[in-house]
């Protein structure tokens, strides 16, 4: 594949980056079926309650749904199926391993097309504490208030 392959943003998990701390992020291929596609590629998905696991040296993706295609009829598929991710057996050992070891998730961040293919972006995950959330949150209003500052500071010189 190219590498300046067009990449088509699907959907995206805005609450884990909230819940958690991403330690590692890992991009993924979805085994779908056609009607699966076809609601995909008219973004009608989500991943916001997803999680992956290892199971028997594959990797698997539970609770995303994907709206079932209106024009497959009978053909359909379930919303809310397992649907096994391509990785490959280095990928899916090391990420066995980090699951079992130090008790880590494996939660979707991301669905999105490269090229003609879907892809999903996986992060290791550790679970955030009260208190670190709390932190996120002041952070991110400490940057807002720093913005906004800096911003009414470019008015000012601009007005001068």
């Amino acid at each position: 594949m190219c590498p300046e392959a067009e990449v088509k943003q699907v959907c995206t998990n805005r609450k884990a980056r909230y819940l958690y701390s991403i330690l590692e992020t890992i991009e993924a291929g979805i085994a779908l079926v056609g009607s699966e596609v076809k609601s995909l590629r008219d973004a009608k998905a989500n991943i916001k309650d997803g999680y992956a696991t290892v199971d028997g040296g594959e990797v698997f993706l539970h609770n995303m749904h994907i709206n079932p295609y209106d024009e497959a009829s009978h053909f359909n598929h379930d919303p809310l199926r397992t649907r096994k991710l391509l990785l490959n057996k280095q990928e899916i050992r090391r990420l066995a391993g980090k699951i079992n070891e130090r008790g880590l998730t494996l939660v979707p961040l991301s669905v999105y097309f490269k090229g003609k293919h879907a892809k999903v972006e996986l992060a290791l995950v550790k679970g955030k504490k009260k208190y670190d959330k709390r932190e996120s949150i002041a952070r991110r209003e400490h940057e807002r208030e720093m913005e906004r500052a800096l911003k009414g500071r470019r008015r000012d010189q601009r007005t001068e």
